[in-house]
């Protein structure tokens, strides 16, 4: 393997951090014990107030290679494109303050990419983890071939991005990241997308904590900006690959998307200067992409998310492809059938239409019927989780 490393080429490790004292020491350890050791830690503290910052101080003060850059709290795109300006090495690798690298994580991804100069980007597959480091019994590893922007909700061109290593130049070409809230990341990959391959490793390269404390997983209101925003960046793309002039993501939009807090408030402003095809799109799969984020996050729809979903869905159900709609109808009646086992009728019954009520008393009765255990069992094998594909 070590014939296709750089010999002289450094890596630079970029790495947000916000009130992670509990966790960073360990993180930037498994940087700092790669087999690759050729490589700058650039830690970029974004206002933390928890004590983050002394242990940042201790950690550079007894390693040359960690470089702290400290800012007022402005979020991750700032934090992001700060500790970028610092890099100058060939590839830039990312990292966050609460996960976990192997220690062969860096060595095999510069080994693919300097045997596939096509590829400017590459993740990996990770295990899960939760909050005290206990193994889910879950891996991730996203398939790429999928990725389609038309998809409601998109499939996006993902690589789990505190595993991501790519080449600074096509990072650099693509102007950084962009104020796409809680989905900057998504953003980047559509617009990486067109500048050369992206790849997702095999290998499990390390350990993805999933707590409630994770921005995705902490709150209602960023569930509903999440899928507001990936949905925005995935019209954009659409956007680009059509040659129509492109969405503006600066921080005044962001902020008044953060400053709505229902779904259809933010679809409201995300759609104002879109047209009514985009539009569209932009409320039904912003709807999806919230049923998919609810299934799996430690928090459960509110009345006003599933008055806007079940309005989304008897507008433009129809104007699916077959397959997505199958897809979709499969989701709302889970979706349904969750909650009403969990007490909320109200809820569930705005999500229920005729053309859904079928498999929404299908999903009941398996809930009603089947073992918690079994069921989750069957969800597994549905999602193919606990096996790296």
């Amino acid at each position: 393997m070590n014939q296709h490393l750089p010999s002289n080429d450094t890596v630079d490790v970029l790495i947000p951090v916000y009130n992670a004292r509990k966790t960073v020491r360990r993180a930037i350890a498994s940087i700092q014990a790669q087999t690759y050791t050729e490589l700058r830690i650039i830690v970029v503290d974004d206002g933390s107030s928890d004590g983050t910052s002394q242990v940042l101080q201790d950690i550079a003060a007894a390693d040359p290679r960690v470089t702290v850059l400290h800012q007022e709290n402005r979020g991750i795109v700032d934090a992001l494109n700060n500790g970028l300006s610092l890099c100058r090495a060939e590839y830039l690798a990312r990292h966050d303050a609460d996960d976990i690298a192997y220690p062969e994580r860096f060595e095999i991804q510069l080994d693919y990419l300097n045997r596939n100069p096509d590829c400017i980007a590459v993740g990996s597959a990770v295990r899960h983890i939760d909050a005290e480091d206990r193994p889910t019994g879950s891996y991730g590893l996203i398939s790429l071939a999928q990725a389609d922007e038309y998809w409601v909700p998109a499939r996006e061109p993902y690589l789990i991005h505190p595993f991501l290593m790519i080449r600074r130049q096509a990072l650099e070409d693509a102007r950084g990241y962009r104020h796409v809230h809680h989905a900057e990341d998504a953003d980047l990959y559509w617009r990486l997308r067109s500048r050369g391959r992206l790849h997702n490793l095999p290998d499990v390269l390390g350990d993805y904590r999933l707590h409630s404390e994770s921005i995705s997983g902490s709150s209602l209101h960023n569930m509903r900006l999440m899928a507001t925003s990936s949905q925005l960046a995935a019209l954009s793309a659409r956007r680009r690959s059509a040659g129509v002039a492109d969405l503006e993501f600066d921080k005044a939009f962001s902020a008044r998307l953060r400053a709505k807090k229902t779904l259809a408030q933010m679809v409201e402003v995300a759609g104002s200067e879109l047209s009514l095809d985009e539009r569209a799109y932009l409320e039904l799969a912003t709807a999806a992409k919230a049923i998919e984020l609810a299934t799996y996050r430690p928090y459960e729809l509110e009345l006003s998310d599933c008055e806007f979903i079940g309005h989304a869905a008897q507008r433009g159900l129809s104007t699916l492809v077959p397959e997505n709609r199958r897809l979709l109808i499969r989701q709302l009646a889970g979706t349904a059938a969750r909650l009403t086992t969990q007490g909320a009728c109200r809820e569930a019954r705005c999500l229920v239409s005729k053309q859904i009520f079928p498999q929404y008393l299908l999903r009941y009765a398996l809930r009603v019927i089947l073992p918690s255990r079994l069921r989750q069992r069957m969800r597994r094998r549905f999602r193919g989780e606990g096996a790296v594909k």
